[in-house]
């Protein structure tokens, strides 16, 4: 099928494609692979980076490293590409998944059809024939009928605008820009500023070398092991020879992951038992098995813990107990301890990270209690005069989560509206895959969706598969135009909203919410329900043709 194939019409220098992706990250390449091999679409990925790899690629930082295991982080679009691809460990370093991304890549032929250096400035809506010009920062002009947004929800960081940054004299780096060239932590004092997933990570490696490392916090998050490992001698090739069942399996499972890795795997823990139907004794037996353990089998021991106050409270006081049997300081252990509900940030996977607190070259400073100041030439100063002298910033302040990649750029659907206007008050979408006012354009892991609370590579390969089936339907039908009405889109964001209120998601401030940048709305971003309950949801709305979108026909490409 090729729809752009008529030379008539065709602008002088612009790019004509079916399908415009924008992003190389796993859901951009599931897209692609997708869309050219099974479908026969004229198809063109559009990717900043120079290579594929999405967060994996800007996130190289030391210490960087998956939090879902790495036999079910990958890409199921290639029986190919599973089989020959081997990995080393339970949790798969940066550079080791970039290794595997660029396998699939050269094993796929993805390549030729990637655009590579080439960043997305503009994306504009003709409403006359419903088609979309995608412009980039080199001015170069791609035009085609379908749009699809794979730019990824964690992919803008987030860089505070602390006063007198740019006066800096020393090295400054964020986590989610860092350099290609090794940076040497060897003798230096670092300040390291934020302690989410990106901070815990590198503070091990900092602190393996620094002369002196101050850890800045501002608040505490919930850390659990990761319990990362060598692969066991057998135990990938039994994986493989089984991922056709297994993958079926994993997508039962409420995040489309689990330690359990086969499904004849007797239960670590119960998981279908409320914290309080066991009794003490018997919930420090289970905690203490999946601590061990490691992984997520600690976030799934009890349902409950993730929907009720009381029951995640347990959950929050038995890591505050391993974090004071742990921190020899009992002052630096009490802050170490979140005060927030257990599973209301997100939950951080560690290796070693509460330990580095007994190294004599190591602080933690709160800067919740005596917040930054301003940036000097020399370092870090805190409201109460303190001055941190630095010959390194770290910055490990994470992203403008969910919406950034998206509005950072001019996206300009009906009637020229702008999509950071359309988000003033809060992002909206329907299914988290479209948005009312921007017909023909597709979003994967958006608002709304379940990307970021399930394993990212399953959930983005489901948003591509529906939208893949969506294009082809709507050619085979005639169809030149999708768009969610906003009856639909509201009823949506309404929905997720009532299924975070239910939980503990909504009763604490994260990037969840948005209440990590200045200024964004606040509204919960995310799907909560489950892998299963999305899939099901977002299928049941294709079975009945399409329900809550506004179809259009007859309009050609001029």
């Amino acid at each position: 099928m090729d729809m752009v194939s008529s030379e008539a019409g065709k602008s002088a220098g612009v790019k004509e494609f079916d399908v415009v992706v924008v992003g190389a990250g796993f859901a951009g390449l599931a897209a692609l692979h997708y869309l050219r091999e099974k479908m026969g679409y004229k198809t063109r990925v559009i990717e900043a980076g120079s290579q594929a790899g999405g967060t994996w690629y800007w996130n190289r930082y030391p210490g960087a490293r998956c939090d879902v295991e790495s036999l079910q982080y990958s890409l199921a679009i290639s029986p190919e590409v599973e089989q020959e691809w081997n990995w080393s460990e339970r949790f798969a370093t940066q550079d080791e998944i970039l290794r595997y991304t660029q396998f699939a890549v050269d094993r796929l032929d993805l390549a030729r059809d990637i655009d590579f250096n080439t960043r997305v400035a503009s994306a504009i809506h003709n409403d006359q024939d419903d088609s979309w010009a995608v412009t980039t920062e080199q001015g170069e002009v791609y035009r085609c009928r379908w749009l699809i947004m794979a730019a990824g929800p964690l992919s803008t960081p987030n860089i505070p605008d602390f006063p007198g940054l740019d006066t800096f004299k020393g090295e400054f780096y964020h986590t989610g820009m860092w350099p290609k060239e090794p940076v040497s932590f060897a003798g230096k004092r670092v300040v390291q500023i934020g302690t989410g997933s990106s901070g815990v990570q590198i503070a091990q490696e900092i602190s393996k070398d620094a002369a002196q490392h101050y850890v800045l916090q501002r608040t505490a998050h919930h850390i659990i092991p990761a319990g990362n490992r060598p692969l066991n001698p057998g135990e990938q090739e039994e994986i493989k020879r089984r991922y056709p069942e297994l993958r079926d399996f994993w997508q039962t499972l409420i995040g489309a992951t689990f330690y359990q890795s086969l499904p004849s795997d007797p239960p670590l823990v119960p998981g279908d038992k409320s914290i309080f139907d066991v009794t003490a004794e018997e919930r420090k037996k289970i905690f203490d098995g999946a601590w061990a353990y490691g992984g997520y089998a600690f976030q799934r021991a009890f349902p409950d813990a993730l929907k009720t106050k009381e029951a995640s409270t347990l959950a929050g006081d038995y890591i505050a107990s391993k974090i004071r049997e742990t921190v020899k300081d009992p002052a630096t252990a009490e802050k170490l301890i979140s005060t927030q509900y257990f599973g209301t940030k997100r939950v951080i996977l560690d290796t070693n990270y509460y330990s580095i607190f007994n190294q004599d070259n190591v602080e933690l400073v709160d800067v919740k209690g005596d917040p930054i100041d301003r940036i000097t030439e020399t370092g870090v100063r805190l409201k109460s005069g303190r001055e941190i002298e630095a010959d390194m910033i770290v910055c490990a302040t994470g992203f403008d989560a969910m919406t950034g990649s998206l509005t950072r750029m001019e996206i300009r659907g009906r009637d020229g509206l702008l999509l950071k206007d359309a988000w003033a008050d809060g992002p909206k979408s329907y299914l988290g895959i479209m948005i009312n006012g921007f017909p023909g354009m597709f979003v994967i892991g958006g608002p709304q969706s379940c990307s970021a609370l399930a394993n990212v590579i399953t959930a983005n390969e489901q948003q591509v598969d529906w939208i893949c089936k969506a294009i082809t339907w709507l050619d085979d039908n005639g169809y030149t135009s999708i768009e969610p009405t906003i009856e639909a889109e509201n009823a949506w964001v309404n929905r997720c909203n009532e299924l975070a209120d239910a939980t503990i998601y909504t009763k604490g401030d994260s990037w969840y919410l948005g209440s990590n940048i200045p200024g964004k709305p606040r509204r919960f971003l995310l799907y909560v329900a489950g892998y299963p309950g999305y899939k099901a949801e977002t299928e049941e709305v294709a079975a009945k043709g399409y329900e809550g979108f506004v179809l259009d026909k007859a309009r050609e490409l001029s």
